[in-house]
């Protein structure tokens, strides 16, 4: 059989994979083809989604599972030797592995990354590709790993009954901790964006770890009570009988696996501190959960115990590591050992791309003076000064600002859905619970059904408290809305939550970070793939800050003149980022502003002045990160223009491609919002007069108008009587929902088709699929006839 014209499938079966496997890797143990190893971006449309391309390498060749050595990309034989290598060593660069290669079937162009083989590249015969065992050794040159260390680097991951198997970021920061820590690296700190799966990288570097036996005794540390819970239950309930969790300030050193909250294991003069009933040298491994919020400190208690168990290997894991004048994770565990950013989980596809709704109120930019002699509602004369949005809910209540802000929360929710999962953050606990009681009023209806919709959860409350499981339940209905202030900011894994309320002064990149990665998770079943960021101080001012790596797909401002005024800083609002309260404490309860004897009370109580939101605009992140201010229509059109250079160049395209919807997603992922664009032009337009009327200055038609159109032209008469029908339900359907609901075969499926017969007969009406295809197209054609 020639070699010649064959597919690159063609080519892999015939040639590549022969050639692996005849030198000496093992088809079914070491060889994978195909191999899917990123979910694709979620692209949002209004209230639906579409995926973009996952990336998908034609081989991975690993040493053992998990631990792989080579990508190979294949092409077909029209294509040169090399011509797959630029792709292979992006992939290479993403999954951490050394060794590339390209082939068309003819042979090999192999290049190394670790300069070992003597040349960078080099061609190879089909016959000359190297073996498993001497990528492995030359690897093992390359990083240093002795026959001691070699034993622990090859230790086999858990395996899962399920067949779940590590991402690629996961088995990556896995294999580097493992492979550091073997070669005696005794401090590393490990960097993953929130919700990305920490807890499971914990677990499985504990095992192989573990299960090696160069660690016997290990201590996994966390800050709250939910985190140790959730960590024993979910992904280390493998450990079984070996595991422990301290508590109650007991003892008992037969286990080999211990999980303890901190403040569990420290305590003040008064208690005993429980850790020093562990000679120093009894942990030889302790993992570090969420270390940004105390460890780093020199003076911290989670310091204190690191310093303790000095001689054991200590692991940091963070989304966020801590680096201010005062505190420093960087400082003590050293840089990074891997870092698989927000960024860069949204751009995989992994984590939840989300848009930014920003208000402002017209109290916040202009400020507010009391007049001369002017009294709060508890009868006190509020001291003549300006207030402005850094004293708001703290040093003075403006009662009518939580009214405004809880109405357009609930006009969003009654637009959305009243049901998704809501998390206002608020300034401090006194703060939260006067946010609670003006959204309850704005939702009486539902809070009637059941008074768990809203709950406030903040560090004070037993009931709240109580309810935070079921919040993070994503089959727990109850509670909807969740009011904090601190307590939900980090370590709360609500998979389902789809809006993010800011209301509180956050100046901090590290606190700003972690609220934000309560919203990231993705949760296929409950159709979460997005969410909504709800912005009343100015606080996603913080996107532009170069430290913040993950790019919004949109901002909404409601302003039309300059942004919102950046929240000021005071001594209250921590300005070195560090976490102002204890992980126990949800922030100060403020004061009820009634005072004796003359003593000036610490906060006013303004009732009766009222608070409205200002005109609105629209502000945007393109794919780089940054800020663009122009108009929507004004962004669409440069964009559209980058794409198509001139009408006839998008009429063209629009007129040749087989399915429109195919440029409607490729213009999404570029950035073009069409269900914005419609909000603004009209939402009886479909994409492709958007698209004429915005970027080509086109008069726009109605999908209505263009519907009578194609009947004034008599144009079904060429069709039978059957037929006919079919394409004036098809036609009629573009009229009312746009053209992506008629491209596929699966109309036929729906009403009003479902009653006119199968989908076998409809297609049959016009002689068959392809002819049933071609009528749908010249359709098509007859709708966008511009002329």
């Amino acid at each position: 059989m020639s070699q010649y014209n064959m597919t690159e499938r063609d080519i892999c079966t015939k040639y590549i994979t022969p050639a692996i496997v005849n030198a000496g890797w093992d088809l079914h143990k070491q060889i994978r083809e195909e191999m899917t190893f990123t979910a694709g971006r979620v692209i949002v449309k209004g209230k639906n989604y579409t995926r973009k391309k996952a990336k998908r390498a034609d081989y991975i060749l690993s040493y053992k599972t998990n631990l792989p050595l080579a990508v190979v990309e294949a092409k077909d034989d029209r294509h040169s030797i090399g011509d797959g290598m630029q792709q292979a060593l992006e992939y290479a660069d993403m999954l951490d592995i050394p060794f590339v290669f390209s082939s068309n079937g003819k042979g090999f162009l192999f290049h190394d990354k670790t300069g070992l083989s003597g040349a960078v590249e080099q061609e190879l015969t089909l016959e000359q590709f190297p073996s498993p065992e001497k990528l492995w050794n030359m690897y093992k040159s390359w990083k240093g790993i002795g026959e001691a260390e070699e034993k622990v680097v090859t230790q086999d991951y858990f395996t899962y009954s399920n067949g779940k198997s590590p991402r690629y970021y996961q088995r990556i920061s896995v294999n580097r901790v493992v492979e550091a820590i073997a070669k005696g690296q005794d401090r590393v700190l490990l960097v993953s964006a929130t919700g990305t799966g920490k807890t499971m990288i914990a677990f499985q570097t504990i095992y192989r770890l573990w299960k090696s036996r160069l660690k016997k005794r290990i201590l996994f540390l966390a800050d709250r009570n939910i985190l140790v819970d959730q960590t024993m239950s979910n992904d280390f309930k493998h450990f079984g009988d070996k595991m422990t969790k301290i508590k109650n300030r007991k003892v008992d050193k037969s286990y080999e696996i211990y999980l303890a909250l901190y403040q569990g294991v420290t305590g003040t003069d008064d208690w005993k501190n429980i850790y020093k009933e562990f000679s120093p040298d009894f942990f030889d491994l302790i993992i570090i959960d969420e270390c940004h919020r105390g460890s780093a400190r020199e003076d911290s208690a989670w310091r204190e115990i690191l310093e303790y168990f000095s001689s054991a290997s200590q692991v940091g894991l963070t989304a966020t590591p801590k680096e201010t004048k005062e505190v420093s994770n960087i400082d003590y565990f050293g840089q990074p050992i891997y870092t698989y950013s927000l960024k860069q989980g949204i751009s995989d596809g992994f984590l939840a791309p989300y848009r930014v709704v920003r208000y402002t109120l017209d109290k916040d930019v202009e400020g507010w003076r009391p007049e001369q002699g002017q009294k709060d509602k508890y009868g006190n004369i509020i001291e003549d000064r300006i207030y402005n949005i850094k004293d708001f809910d703290r040093n003075l209540i403006m009662e009518q600002r939580n009214v405004a802000i809880a109405n357009k929360v609930t006009e969003y929710l009654k637009k959305t859905d009243r049901f998704q999962k809501t998390i206002i953050f608020c300034v401090n606990i006194n703060h939260a619970e006067r946010m609670r009681q003006a959204l309850v009023n704005q939702n009486a209806d539902l809070v009637a059904e059941n008074h768990k919709y809203i709950m406030r959860i903040t560090g004070d409350n037993n009931e709240g408290k109580a309810e935070l499981d079921n919040f993070i339940d994503p089959n727990s209905k109850y509670p909807v809305i969740a009011i904090t202030s601190k307590l939900m900011t980090t370590g709360v894994d609500a998979q389902t939550c789809k809006l993010i309320v800011l209301d509180s002064n956050i100046t901090g990149m590290t606190e700003f970070k972690q609220i934000i990665g309560r919203g990231t998770r993705i949760n296929e079943e409950h159709n979460k793939f997005s969410f909504t960021i709800m912005d009343f101080r100015g606080v996603t001012n913080l996107f532009a800050d170069p430290d913040f790596d993950g790019d919004p797909v949109q901002v909404y401002v409601p302003n039309e003149g300059d942004d919102p005024v950046p929240p000021e800083v005071d001594e209250d609002d921590n300005p070195s980022g560090n976490d102002p309260v204890s992980p126990t404490d949800d922030g100060d309860f403020g004061d009820d502003g009634v005072k004796g004897d003359g003593e000036k009370p610490r906060t006013y109580y303004v009732h009766n002045v009222k608070v409205r939101v200002i005109n609105e605009r629209v502000q945007y992140y393109d794919e780089n990160g940054k800020l663009i201010t122009e108009s929507l229509t004004d962004y669409t059109k440069k964009t559209v223009k980058k794409e198509f250079s001139s009408l006839n160049d998008f009429l063209q395209s629009w007129n040749s491609v087989e399915r429109k919807e195919a440029i409607i997603e490729e213009l999404l992922e570029q950035g073009v919002l069409l269900d914005e664009l419609q909000e603004e032009v009209g939402k009886d337009f479909d994409p492709f007069d958007l698209i004429c009327h915005v970027a080509f200055d086109q008069k726009p038609l109605t999908r209505r108008e263009r519907a009578m159109n194609v009947k004034k032209r008599d144009y079904f008469a060429k069709y039978g009587e059957k037929a006919q029908t079919v394409l004036e339900a098809l036609l009629e359907k573009y009229a009312n929902e746009g053209i992506e609901h008629i491209e596929s075969m699966e109309v036929l499926k729906l009403q009003p088709f479902d009653t006119m017969g199968s989908l076998m007969e409809l297609v049959k009406s016009f002689g068959g699929k392809q002819q049933y295809m071609q009528a749908v197209r010249e359709l098509e054609q007859q709708i966008y006839i511009t002329a």
